[in-house]
């Protein structure tokens, strides 16, 4: 919000993706900005088609919001990828916000777009002590870029607030020194939470990648289906379990649906035992 409200005016344009975060939009539109959808698909990896991005009219665009590992698909990155997009913003004179909150999460190789070459004059990072350190709530993120890109956010950020509760900044700087067992320790419970996930989606018949990274699993529907509404309400009415269709992060999610990793593996095992109760009475 406090990047939308320092570099848009009435009239700018942001590109942002679908599949993706609702809030970018969000933000977007209450800093006066117009949203620009960039479509993203399974078959391009989830990743922007910079030939169906150059056929846009370009020219209001300041920002673009991209974001990976992704979510809510889980798709990583790739250092092609973001020389790529480097690249391309450097082209087109857009400042790149990339949303870096899953760099940790079921994910061997934590990746920075500010590690690219040139980087630090198209890129502003994002991340968060929400996901990779379980602080949810306690609102305790990082903003990463040139000297230039953080004193103009500043300086709207500092007329919009004034510091932060001095114990949450202390005990951001104690979870920021844990070491990698902590995180390899809660990856383990993560990984032992998505294999439950996948056998529940295989009882379901969907389709889906074991290499997402991330807190959640995104998963194609069957084509008995029409769209990943239908699946939610289906088992929602049926079985008692909540999936959240993937329409609700954009149009390209209509044919998914995402699970969450963040429940215990009980209320995983006892969603797969009602929706395994539903097949069996439907068979």
């Amino acid at each position: 919000m406090h990047i939308c409200m320092t570099y848009l005016n009435e009239g700018d344009e942001v590109l942002v993706p679908n599949p993706g975060y609702p809030t970018y939009s969000s933000a977007v539109k209450l800093a006066g900005g117009a949203v620009l959808s960039y479509e993203l698909n399974e078959a391009h990896d989830w990743q922007p088609d910079f030939e169906a991005l150059n056929k846009k009219d370009l020219s209001r665009v300041k920002l673009m919001f991209i974001n990976y590992p992704h979510m809510p698909t889980g798709q990583l990155p790739t250092v092609e990828l973001f020389k790529k997009l480097v690249a391309w913003a450097k082209q087109k004179n857009i400042l790149l916000v990339h949303d870096n909150p899953y760099s940790f999460i079921l994910n061997e190789n934590p990746m920075s777009l500010l590690s690219v070459e040139g980087a630090m004059e198209v890129v502003i990072e994002l991340n968060s002590l929400s996901k990779s350190q379980n602080m949810a709530g306690w609102r305790v993120g990082m903003l990463c870029a040139s000297k230039e890109r953080v004193d103009e956010i500043m300086r709207f950020k500092s007329n919009m607030d004034s510091g932060m509760f001095l114990p949450v900044q202390l005990a951001a700087a104690k979870a920021l020194s844990l070491g990698k067992e902590w995180y390899s320790g809660l990856n383990s419970i993560y990984r032992q939470r998505r294999e439950k996930v996948f056998a529940l989606l295989e009882l379901l018949e969907c389709n889906f990648s074991r290499n997402q990274a991330g807190m959640f699993v995104w998963a194609s529907i069957p084509a008995k289906y029409k769209d990943g509404y239908a699946l939610s309400d289906d088992i929602l009415y049926n079985a008692n379990v909540f999936l959240t269709p993937g329409g609700i992060f954009g149009s390209a999610g209509n044919n998914y649906v995402r699970l969450s990793l963040c429940c215990k593996e009980e209320k995983i095992d006892e969603a797969i035992a009602r929706v395994q109760a539903l097949v069996l009475k439907t068979v």
